[in-house]
């Protein structure tokens, strides 16, 4: 560990627009990492020609496999590298020049435990240019150091922005394929779990391009979060004798507005473009709400008050009615003003 290896994997589906401008910046970096591996997830036959045609140009790695997602792209690359540091990139995003030189700082070489270090990003529009220099740390708490804050909240950890140790990764086993999203935060609770520690460096390294065509913004999503969702009731059951009740501390506060206004706004759509795309899926939107309102109703120490509002906010929902659902919501704001 005097001197730590690195490999940056970045997952690759249908993205010859973005491919490009990431690889320049891994291949630009201050300290070059030991291995650059693109995995090519799937893509179109037209834009795996792409993607080929640019690694010959620049001079990286390309692996080719079935589509399985990003987390079953990313564990192939992992699987075909063998450094002792694991960095990811997105498609779409792009690291600072000195992303790997910085997050190789932050490793505690004499801490046994250590599990992996990331740090801060800057926002950008989906061409690369900066909205702010401060993103994660102005959602969440961070380091993370305690089993609530990574229960009870997006974590806000980006794998583009982070060094994660080998030895943690392939102990739990890598990303959870089942996942079109939360697939991070399921990987580093796991972590967490297992004894792994985690450091935060207050400084960005990685540029976060938002862009409204993502998975972030799609129904793959919204499915994925149910399946998190169901993953960690299973894995944080209540437990009175010790006064933790996951659910209505943690869970229902982290969960609700996400799964009844998914579902609200697919019905009172708007004329954005990513409204009315989801509202393509206002049937299936306002299912995954009846599931995780089942899931909560049949929780014995959610409050009674809880659990009124949940029902009311199923009654509502199931209506389908954009005009019920308007006119109620006018009426909530002016009792609530």
């Amino acid at each position: 560990m005097n001197n730590p290896t690195v490999c940056v994997i970045i997952p690759y589906y249908n993205g010859s627009k973005y491919i490009e401008r990431s690889a320049n910046s891994v291949l630009a970096q201050t300290i070059v990492p030991n291995e650059f591996l693109v995995v090519d997830d799937g893509s179109s036959i037209e834009e795996s020609e792409k993607l080929k045609y640019i690694s010959e140009k620049l001079g990286f790695k390309v692996l080719r496999k079935e589509n399985g997602g990003q987390g079953s792209a990313r564990n192939f690359g992992v699987e075909n590298t063998t450094s002792d540091f694991i960095s990811f990139l997105d498609q779409d995003d792009f690291y600072l020049e000195n992303h790997i030189e910085i997050l190789l700082s932050g490793i505690e070489k004499k801490d046994p435990h250590f599990g992996w270090v990331y740090a801060d990003l800057a926002e950008a529009d989906e061409d690369g240019n900066i909205i702010r220099w401060e993103t994660v740390k102005h959602h969440s708490s961070h380091p993370k150091r305690f089993i609530n804050d990574l229960i009870g909240n997006d974590m806000h950890i980006l794998p583009s922005a982070s060094l994660i140790n080998r030895v943690a990764f392939k102990s739990v086993g890598g990303f959870d394929p089942q996942f079109t999203g939360y697939e991070d935060d399921d990987l580093f609770l796991r972590m967490f779990r297992k004894g792994y520690k985690n450091y935060f460096l207050d400084q960005a390294v990685t540029v976060w391009c938002i862009n409204n065509n993502s998975t972030s913004y799609s129904i793959k999503m919204s499915r994925s979060r149910l399946k998190y969702f169901k993953k960690l009731v299973s894995f944080f059951p209540d437990e009175p004798d010790k006064a933790r009740y996951y659910m209505k501390d943690l869970i229902f506060n982290r969960f609700n507005s996400q799964f009844i206004g998914e579902a609200f706004r697919s019905i009172c759509t708007s004329n954005t473009p990513q409204s009315k795309k989801m509202s393509q899926h206002k049937n299936e939107l306002v299912d995954i709400a009846n599931q995780y309102i089942k899931v909560m109703l049949n929780n014995k120490y959610l409050p009674l008050k809880i659990k009124i509002k949940i029902f009311l906010q199923r009654e509502l929902i199931n209506t389908k009615s954009k005009y019920i659902l308007t006119f109620c919501y006018f009426v909530y704001r002016k009792i609530v003003k």
